[in-house]
């Protein structure tokens, strides 16, 4: 150490010189190892300054916590935290921006004949486990949430992004889709207003399930639950997918022409919507029986249960 120089300026001029050699770095272009690395480090900061904030939230209160003290808690300067967050609100929801750009990037890359919906329920699903990945983390900020209003608040700001993200996506694949779903005409008044009914049933029905399995300690499964209530969706919001249209994972046997897959489709939308009283069917068939077979066997069956 210079012996005219003060600790403290010693202090100051090191990280003056770490900063540059950080800014030299950049400058000539990091590998993408480098990359790598300093978006790992970057995530791990973002979530020490949250679980800092966290801890202090709980043990003194909301509004008796300061940036300051975060920052102290994290073990880093206050110019550090806000590097990072630009209110100690955001500190509480750390991982929403990464998961909005992954969300995007799915919808982005989905096959263009894959149904809308089931692109849409996907995405939600990575919120879902941004959530399930840290139940315990995930429980304490969903009862911090419930005592603080801002909170509550900045809660509500963050889901709207994704559905704002899901309303247009849906309006861009009615806008490029040659065969659109019943009910909507190109260029209607409707189309904006289903496709915000759409995205906000599949957000709504995320917020349920997610409160309810924080609300049970985040134990269960939560994925399952989750599924369950897009069938549901897709019963009421797109019961019928339009021509040449697949949902993610249907399995079709060999040699089916699209009237018979149509035809299986119709007989299955017809039970959902069968009155609640009726009897249940079920059906075991080998997976490379012609469909044409399947469905008229299962008409056979539907027909004399109802003559019965």
């Amino acid at each position: 150490m210079d012996r005219d120089q003060s600790p403290v300026e010693q202090s100051a001029l090191e990280g003056a010189l770490a900063e540059r050699a950080l800014a030299a770095q950049s400058a000539a272009g990091p590998s993408p190892a480098g990359h790598r690395r300093a978006a790992a480090q970057r995530q791990q900061m973002r979530q020490d300054l949250a679980t800092a904030a966290m801890e202090l939230f709980a043990s003194q209160g909301y509004e008796e916590t300061t940036v300051d003290q975060i920052a102290a808690e994290a073990g880093v300067a206050r110019r550090t935290f806000f590097r990072y967050f630009r209110s100690k609100e955001e500190a509480i929801f750390p991982d929403h921006d990464d998961t909005l750009v992954r969300v995007a990037d799915l919808l982005a890359s989905a096959e263009p004949d894959e149904h809308p919906l089931d692109v849409v329920c996907r995405g939600i699903k990575e919120v879902l486990r941004m959530y399930a990945s840290t139940p315990g983390v995930s429980v304490a900020r969903y009862q911090l949430i419930r005592q603080v209003p801002a909170l509550r608040e900045r809660e509500i700001a963050v889901v709207s992004r994704y559905e704002r993200l899901f309303t247009r996506y849906l309006l861009g694949r009615f806008d490029a889709a040659e065969e659109i779903p019943p009910g909507w005409q190109r260029g209607g008044d409707d189309d904006s207003m289903l496709a915000e009914v759409s995205a906000a049933a599949v957000v709504a029905a995320h917020n349920h399930v997610l409160r309810r399995w924080l609300r049970a300690g985040g134990h269960g499964d939560v994925e399952a639950q989750l599924d369950h209530s897009f069938e549901v969706i897709r019963g009421t919001f797109w019961a019928t997918a339009p021509h040449g249209m697949r949902r993610r994972g249907t399995t079709v046997a060999p040699g089916a022409t699209d009237d018979t897959v149509s035809s299986l489709e119709a007989a299955a939308v017809s039970a959902l919507s069968a009155s609640p009283g009726g009897e249940v069917l079920i059906t075991v068939a080998r997976t490379d029986a012609p469909l044409d077979l399947v469905v008229d066997r299962i008409r056979a069956a539907l027909s004399g249960a109802a003559t019965g």
